[in-house]
């Protein structure tokens, strides 16, 4: 068990004493909070820009639109997508920019916009369409502290405004005001997704995170430089949508990087597992399921002695039986693969998730020797776009 809410079975382990040692040293750093500050709001001591009581009325809202673009906005979708069985609210999230009309409605919603720099053009754009379309709404905006558009726009609407720590980038701010101002307003407990001070001191997390990064740099080594995620759980889509931001804009940096994919299961077993199992070499993959405790059951009378495989089973059953076949493949034909199944569906879980992606990501970065923080090449499009459009 990686935690009680998470089985974790890790890629066939690769010794290497040398990178082991480093890792830990890291690790093990009483500075670490201090090297990296980010990691402060993975913890419950983490101050927001904003206090319970600056939020309670936004809580009486029903419908929130949420405004942003990449890790504005994907934790926040994570979460709802994750965890929609125990939200009560409806929540509609804008993070692209789409040829089609803005809901009209006379209702007061919540608009919440999120925007480190303050200067998105995608997230200013759609923001201004609902402020077109939606004239009742109550306005929060989340940004830097710095005399940015949506600073500036929020004097003018006379708007609340939070700040967004400006050392703390949009892909790792998820558990930061980011994440967590939506997570109040979906009636979530956010200081359970604060795990990092529980994860940080279990020795088999520490070990299973090691023991990941020495495996993947291992493949890496070996041109396997695509990470594969297996998904068998549609909640989780945005999970890694979040994750793959987080890798490719983390390491993608001096020729060097990793390339995450996100493939739907078990619908790609019919498009791109022939690929997978018989093309180049250059994958190594990660199983993902939920156990569902309350899954639907097929209708028996329905089923002909030729499927009366499928008598008294559920869908997870199935489901589940797929992974585990697909696994049982994988490892014939020795094709490298982990395999995470989440046993609760909670906040905690999601919060651990969340903790070991990330740590795993940064010592990744340190050990290909480039900076997981910035994202340079990112701006140029950015400013051609400012261009072309002057």
């Amino acid at each position: 068990m990686f935690t009680k809410n998470i089985k974790f079975k890790n890629f066939i382990r690769n010794k290497n004493p040398k990178t082991n040692k480093i890792l830990r040293n890291i690790i093990k750093d009483k500075a670490l909070l201090e090297k990296y500050p980010l990691l402060n709001s993975l913890t419950n001591k983490f101050k927001y820009s904003y206090q319970k009581k600056n939020i309670k009325s936004f809580k009486s809202f029903s419908k929130v639109n949420l405004v942003g673009m990449g890790g504005s906005i994907l934790g926040a979708e994570a979460i709802y997508d994750f965890l929609k069985h125990k939200v009560k609210k409806k929540f509609f999230f804008y993070n692209n920019l789409q040829f089609k009309s803005m809901p009209k409605t006379n209702e007061k919603n919540i608009n919440l916009i999120i925007s480190k720099s303050g200067n998105t053009l995608e997230t200013i754009s759609n923001f201004n369409l609902l402020l077109q379309e939606q004239k009742k709404n109550k306005n929060v905006i989340l940004c830097e502290k710095k005399n940015n558009f949506l600073s500036l726009l929020a004097r003018k609407l006379k708007a609340e405004i939070f700040e967004h720590k400006n050392y703390i980038g949009g892909r790792y701010s998820v558990l930061s005001e980011t994440g967590m101002l939506p997570v109040e307003l979906m009636g979530l407990n956010e200081k359970k997704f604060k795990r990092f001070n529980y994860l940080i001191k279990n020795k088999y997390f520490i070990n299973t995170l090691i023991e990941n990064v020495i495996s993947i740099i291992d493949h890496i080594k070996q041109g396997k430089t695509n990470s594969v995620i297996l998904n068998y759980d549609e909640k989780s889509d945005n999970l890694f949508k979040w994750y793959q931001q987080l890798v490719a804009e983390s390491l993608g940096k001096n020729g060097k990087g990793i390339f995450p994919i996100v493939s739907s299961m078990p619908k790609d077993n019919h498009s791109l597992l022939q690929l997978y199992l018989d093309g180049p070499k250059n994958n190594f993959y990660t199983f993902f399921s939920v156990k569902e405790k309350n899954s639907q059951k097929l209708n028996n009378s329905n089923l002909f002695e030729k499927y009366s495989i499928l008598k008294n089973k559920n869908i997870y059953k199935i489901l589940d039986s797929q992974k585990k076949a697909t696994e049982n493949v994988f490892r014939r034909k020795k094709i490298p693969f982990r395999s995470i199944e989440i046993i609760n569906r909670s906040e905690d879980t999601l919060g651990e998730l969340f903790c070991f992606f990330i740590l795993e990501t940064i010592l990744l970065g340190h050990l290909l020797k480039v900076n997981p923080f910035n994202q340079p090449e990112v701006e140029l499009i950015k400013n051609e776009t400012r261009k072309i459009l002057i």
